[in-house]
């Protein structure tokens, strides 16, 4: 972000303004330290119960941060609104992330680590990542890329296309998005999307919750492609979610193969 700010050198009160930090800052074992979270923060789920709620990552409670007394908030480019940012860095250290590829991620997990001191659990979860990516590609090598779409609305339909971490997320899982001519979150129609005839369509569980009913919709539009619900938060939360993510995308990819 290009910023400086000065934190404690083991923070004893953080607020979380993104889902898939806070996750992170939960599995560094940062239970007591971590005071506040959004409503959208709902893993690990019994932490979810116990922690004080700021309202959501678009439009996070002032008040209710200030009463919760921080000496260390993080939240992310993408996720919040900018106006809030720059009221709460008036106050407190703001730490902010802006993650787009897997490189991104990876760096931030070791910043993080660094900021709450937990470096050496940070760079064991990095490795173990990037081990993880390693092998999965090494499985890819041999193995071409699938056409994909990936949606994320309806009504208008809407996908992902370049400069996301979704996109990133797609590569690494084996595909290749149909919409890379396009940026960030792009409004698409049903002849559009029968024209780039795409070989897989994923339909993802968040931020539009996604149904069994909405895969006959698209299949009538592309009879030829293999249409699947996917797991939202393995393709857009990053940090510690990522140890799962790996797993899921080798799963999914033999799906979409039909294997």
């Amino acid at each position: 972000m290009g910023r400086e700010i000065s934190v404690p050198v083991s923070p004893l009160r953080i607020v979380s303004l993104v889902p898939s930090q806070t996750e992170l800052l939960f599995y560094l074992g940062l239970e007591e330290e971590v005071v506040g979270i959004t409503k959208f923060c709902i893993h690990p789920a019994e932490q979810f119960k116990l922690k004080s709620k700021i309202g959501g990552t678009k439009n996070v409670r002032i008040e209710a941060i200030h009463a919760l007394i921080p000496d260390l908030i993080i939240g992310n480019k993408e996720e919040n609104e900018k106006s809030q940012i720059e009221e709460l860095s008036k106050h407190y250290p703001v730490w902010m992330s802006d993650i787009k590829t897997l490189e991104d991620a990876l760096e931030m997990i070791e910043r993080v680590g660094a900021l709450v001191n937990k470096k050496a659990e940070a760079t064991t979860l990095v490795d173990t990542i990037f081990a993880q990516h390693q092998s999965l590609k090494k499985q890819h090598e041999t193995i071409p890329k699938l056409k994909a779409a990936y949606f994320i609305w309806r009504n208008p339909w809407m996908v992902c296309a370049a400069d996301t971490y979704v996109n990133e997320m797609l590569r690494v899982a084996g595909f290749e998005n149909i919409f890379l001519d396009q940026k960030r979150y792009p409004i698409i129609s049903e002849e559009e999307l029968k024209k780039r005839a795409p070989q897989v369509i994923l339909l993802s569980s968040e931020p539009f919750p996604f149904k069994e009913k909405h895969l006959e919709e698209l299949q009538d539009i592309c009879p030829n492609a293999k249409i699947l619900l996917v797991d939202g938060e393995a393709f857009s939360w990053y940090g510690s979610r990522l140890l799962s993510a790996f797993p899921y995308f080798e799963k999914l990819r033999s799906m979409s193969l039909g294997i």
